[in-house]
């Protein structure tokens, strides 16, 4: 008998739409073959609908705040079902890029150089920073959200209206731009599974590049390395996967340049739309969306 899936989807983050689609494709996916599925939103409703359903499964896919940094996870720990990802803690490392940087640096592993931005400074000070810490020009991003929402290269000409933008923020990171080839990288618990290269038409693969299908960003895959580097960036995605401590699947951004690997940051929810990445290296590698799926919530009953 197939189990009973309650799927998180929705939520409050700037990241709502992608979830929604996550949610739709997963439950559409898992209903054709079969399995019992009800969608709810990670709200007052939540506790009631997990009572009455009675779920054997929490698929949780939820992007952003409130939904892959720990806080709906440690909500759901006190149900005592399993949910899929990653859990409280892994979750809430993964999604403070400050932290996981730190974590990346302490286990030698690359990734380009940064600090922390708190508001206050004058902008003429900010600038004196970059140009001793690091040079124009740079990346400047909220420290806890994904699918690079408000996250921008700025120069010395456009820096202060940039930052003025992340004033809600308070914090922001600010981080050395690297150049040359994006590469992201899928780990499915103990497998190395693949990578993909993107090529975006825009100046790096933000947002609109991840999920406008009109933004024609070129996915790459077999990613054109020699074997030996393909090995490493599969290796440093799955050390990364490790000592962040996460579960099932995520992904590993990465840019590469002048035969380096940089690790921007490692994602423990990644989105499974039509556009998403590691259900499209997944089918590279002979495993359907389905089985992927299944992949998941059979990994996430082991945690029980």
């Amino acid at each position: 008998m197939k189990k009973k899936i309650l799927i998180l989807s929705g939520g409050i983050s700037k990241e709502r739409l992608i979830s929604l689609d996550t949610g739709k494709q997963v439950a559409k996916e898992l209903k054709k073959n079969g399995y019992k599925i009800q969608i709810s939103e990670p709200d007052r409703s939540l506790s009631l609908n997990i009572k009455k359903f009675k779920p054997d499964i929490i698929f949780n896919a939820l992007h952003g705040q409130f939904g892959e940094d720990g806080y709906i996870q440690s909500i759901l720990e006190k149900f005592k079902i399993p949910y899929t990802h990653s859990g409280v803690v892994a979750s809430s490392l993964a999604m403070d890029k400050e932290i996981s940087k730190k974590i990346f640096i302490k286990n030698k592993i690359n990734t380009p150089k940064f600090f922390v931005y708190n508001y206050g400074y004058k902008s003429s000070t900010l600038i004196k920073k970059i140009q001793s810490k690091l040079k124009f020009p740079v990346v400047i991003k909220p420290l806890n959200e994904g699918s690079s929402v408000n996250v921008f290269i700025c120069n010395k000409s456009n820096l202060t209206q940039k930052v003025k933008s992340l004033k809600d923020y308070k914090k922001i990171m600010v981080e050395e731009f690297i150049g040359g080839r994006e590469i992201q990288v899928a780990i499915m618990g103990n497998k190395k599974l693949g990578a993909i290269e993107l090529k975006p038409k825009r100046a790096f693969y933000d947002y609109q590049a991840k999920y406008n299908t009109n933004a024609k960003t070129k996915h790459i895959i077999p990613v054109d390395l020699p074997n030996k580097k393909l090995k490493q960036a599969l290796n440093i995605a799955f050390k990364a996967h490790k000592i962040i401590g996460c579960s099932g699947v995520t992904r590993s951004d990465f840019k590469y340049f002048n035969g380096k690997f940089y690790l921007l940051e490692i994602n423990t929810q990644p989105g499974m739309t039509k556009l998403s990445l590691v259900p499209e290296i997944a089918s590279y590698e002979g495993i359907s969306f389905l089985k992927l799926i299944e992949w998941i919530l059979k990994d996430a009953s082991k945690k029980k």
